[in-house]
């Protein structure tokens, strides 16, 4: 009789099994690991966007009553004697084409891309948050963290092109006797240094994104009832 009972209370969906092997599975809402990952991907697609906007890749300081210059990927930046700054796009009209040295133009086109990826990967570490534990969110961990790998290293190659184009006639007016990395009477700016540590950061990403997916909890047995 009194199994029957139990069988028809299981049946209704009320019935609870308490024997001691019995461990509930209870999902958890949110991972420390993936938030962090979260937060540390859309840091690093700020300043990955600050340093690939700042015209100070290349500075020239103040020199021989000389006013100060500034170049970086797409500006051109100058600073007169009396503090009077001005800044423009390669070209006048920005145009592409116009960027002073094809290493530029290549170096732009990697920063960008790399960017736009680490941009894209971004939204999907934040799409994570809201998916519930499983297959779905780890796939989606899975492909940022691929988009993310793949960032550094187009990032990486565009950092190491752009000095290329220190050899070009527009920065050999500026910077004297500049060749492939070496900038003569310039140096290297903020800008140049902060994409370099943003890429170097970047680098953890893809570790994160692989302990990012949400675990199930393992929360404490409960006691038999005798």
């Amino acid at each position: 009789m009194h199994s029957l009972l139990d069988r028809k209370k299981k049946a209704a969906g009320v019935g609870i099994d308490l024997s001691p092997g019995f461990v509930p599975s209870v999902p958890r809402m949110f991972s420390c690991v993936g938030c962090f990952w979260v937060l540390l991907s859309s840091a690093l697609v700020a300043i990955c966007s600050f340093s690939f906007i700042s015209p100070a890749w290349i500075v020239k300081e103040h020199l021989r009553n000389k006013d100060s210059v500034s170049f970086g990927l797409l500006w051109h930046c100058s600073e007169s004697l009396d503090h009077m700054y001005s800044c423009y796009t390669f070209g006048g009209l920005g145009k592409f084409a116009e960027i002073p040295s094809s290493s530029w133009q290549t170096s732009a086109v990697l920063c960008s891309g790399g960017c736009a990826l680490l941009a894209v990967s971004s939204l999907l570490a934040i799409v994570t948050v809201f998916l519930p534990g499983g297959a779905c969110e780890r796939r989606v961990c899975t492909l940022a963290g691929y988009m993310q790998t793949a960032a550094v290293f187009i990032m990486a190659a565009g950092l190491l092109v752009y000095p290329f184009g220190l050899s070009s006639t527009l920065v050999k007016s500026f910077c004297g006797n500049s060749s492939i990395y070496y900038a003569g009477e310039c140096q290297i700016g903020w800008g140049y240094m902060l994409a370099i540590v943003g890429v170097m950061l970047t680098l953890f990403l893809p570790f994160f994104a692989k302990y990012a997916p949400k675990e199930h909890a393992s929360p404490t047995p409960l006691p038999t009832i005798l």
